[in-house]
């Protein structure tokens, strides 16, 4: 560790106790990290979270709030994504993952690199002052990562992968949802369901596809494992920050 990340540490066990961050700390040394056969590409596999594929959006008393508000809204976020898809593709991008760039995948952001994207208060207002009330504001969005309107095209597919960590959990608003569209994680197929929300664990190996002859939108929001603790979250922060400063990856 750098004496950056080991000060940063040192105030957190400070703060909440020497045995806070154990959890942590056993992530970074070799050979640990306990993982699930299809967990082996994920980079980071923080020890004691429930190695559970698949969860329930509504069984975590901390995330149910943005499930419902999420939920509640889905009518006037539909109607407002139709629009801008229509009248401002120019704010749409190829999605571009830690481990590819699809031209068939799009992408429009509300939350990145640590904060609200403000731009988006205009072309999807609604979306955005949820996302605000229920997420960024609450602090259960994880600050490392992002909320975007994710857009594949009719015969487009992500191929499987597994994303970096499983310390965050991804949910999706299922907004826009033509026949044909589905969702492979650790192995089990689902569909969106439109105006629900679904939530699983991207550290295991998952895909997804769009057969279907318009195009797909699912809101996605990178939010906070919910069995992480509050000195895990600032230690995490501090030590993901730091990987990336020295990557150059600001």
């Amino acid at each position: 560790m750098t004496p950056e990340v080991e000060d940063a540490f040192a105030a957190v066990r400070a703060e909440f106790g020497a045995e806070s961050i154990t959890r942590v700390e056993r992530m970074l040394e070799p050979g640990r990290g306990e993982r699930q056969p299809l967990q082996k590409a994920a980079k980071w596999i923080m020890p004691g979270l429930s190695p559970t594929p698949w969860h329930d959006p509504y069984a975590y008393p901390e995330l149910a709030p943005v499930v419902r508000g999420l939920e509640a809204g889905h009518q006037a976020i539909k109607e407002e994504l139709n629009i801008a898809w229509s009248a401002r593709r120019e704010a749409f991008s190829d999605y571009q993952h830690y481990l590819t760039r699809q031209e068939n995948w799009q992408a429009l952001y509300l939350f990145r690199k640590g904060g609200l994207v403000e731009e988006s208060a205009t072309t999807v207002p609604t979306a955005h002052r949820i996302l605000k009330e229920v997420a960024v504001d609450t602090e259960k969005i994880c600050p490392l990562l992002e909320c975007h309107f994710s857009t594949l095209l009719p015969g487009a597919r992500i191929e499987p992968h597994c994303d970096l960590w499983n310390f965050s959990i991804n949910l999706h608003l299922a907004v826009d949802i033509p026949d044909g569209c589905s969702i492979t994680v650790a192995g089990e197929t689902r569909s969106w369901e439109e105006g629900k929300c679904l939530l699983f664990d991207y550290s295991f190996e998952h895909e997804a596809r769009n057969e279907g002859t318009r195009p797909r939108t699912c809101l996605l929001i990178d939010l906070w494992h919910p069995e992480t603790t509050a000195a895990e979250r600032r230690a995490l922060v501090a030590l993901i920050t730091e990987i990336r400063r020295l990557m150059g990856d600001e």
